[in-house]
């Protein structure tokens, strides 16, 4: 009897499985909550960083509510934060939250950005940062059909040198494919260190057909595809962090708590980095140039 009621159970899943495709089922599967690295370096992880579509500060009920927010980023607690769609969206594009209060509350202070008026960031991005020291900060303009953007900083985190690209691709597949040339390019910095590459990336597809494969073999892990839209079921990989070198990143997952169900449409993806471990095997890249 119970081996029929298996059999029963895995054919009714096989259809399903046809029906919804493997995207759907392996969200039913909770294959898609999290990523691991197969190989970890020696040693715990030494910086927690995120990334956040806060939708303008609307949750899935439809209320404006920016301390929402900035209680899901006092959870978060991370040395390093990446938002999406901070500022309105016409008119004077104001920012939406209270920096001040998201510095007093979480720890986080907000890159300057240069020329952006009454905005918090850079056409939706903001970059937030705990106790880090920022070096210099560039706005990137990406193409497309919609106005999207990127912000590049170079910065000391934890002590150790970082860049980071905060973006939001756009909905459109062609423009994807413009704006990911367009990060690549910003991506390599003279003094070679590493980088991340945060946000909304706007894919959904997974595997050969995703138009994020054009990042590799720069950027990864690209099979960390955890899911995170809509945040009242995840089924999409929207959000990404993505690391150069992808040794890097040592755990990916949501941040999946009832509040950040509420607070926006995005959960907040948050990824643990070895840092030090890059740095290390940076500097015996480093020498064993110099002994060349």
């Amino acid at each position: 009897m119970e081996t029929r009621v298996l059999m029963l159970r895995k054919r009714r899943f096989a259809r399903v499985e046809k029906t919804l495709g493997p995207l759907m089922t392996s969200t039913l599967r909770q294959q898609r909550k999290l990523y691991e690295a197969p190989d970890q370096p020696h040693g715990r992880p030494t910086a927690l960083v995120a990334s956040y579509n806060i939708h303008k500060c609307v949750g899935v009920d439809g209320r404006f509510n920016p301390m929402r927010i900035m209680s899901v980023l006092r959870e978060i607690d991370a040395d390093l934060v990446a938002l999406q769609e901070v500022d309105q969206r016409f008119g004077d594009r104001a920012g939406l939250l209270d920096l001040h209060a998201v510095e007093r509350e979480c720890g986080l202070r907000p890159v300057d950005v240069s020329g952006t008026r009454a905005s918090h960031g850079w056409r939706g991005n903001l970059v937030l940062v705990r106790g880090g020291e920022v070096e210099s900060v560039s706005q990137l303009a990406l193409p497309g059909a919609e106005p999207r953007g990127a912000l590049v900083v170079d910065l000391r985190l934890k002590g150790r040198p970082l860049r980071v690209i905060a973006a939001h691709l756009g909905l459109l597949r062609r423009s994807r494919a413009s704006q990911i040339k367009a990060l690549l390019a910003a991506a390599d910095a003279p003094d070679g260190r590493p980088a991340l590459l945060m946000g909304d990336l706007n894919e959904w597809r997974l595997g050969t057909r995703s138009s994020l494969q054009a990042l590799a073999p720069r950027f990864g892990p690209l099979g960390a595809s955890v899911a995170s839209f809509p945040s009242r079921f995840p089924v999409w990989s929207l959000d990404r962090i993505l690391a150069a070198p992808d040794t890097m990143v040592a755990r990916i997952t949501v941040h999946d708590t009832p509040l950040a169900h509420v607070a926006s449409d995005h959960l907040p993806l948050k990824a643990q980095l070895h840092l030090d471990s890059v740095a290390a095997e940076s500097a015996e890249g480093g020498a064993l140039a110099a002994s060349a």
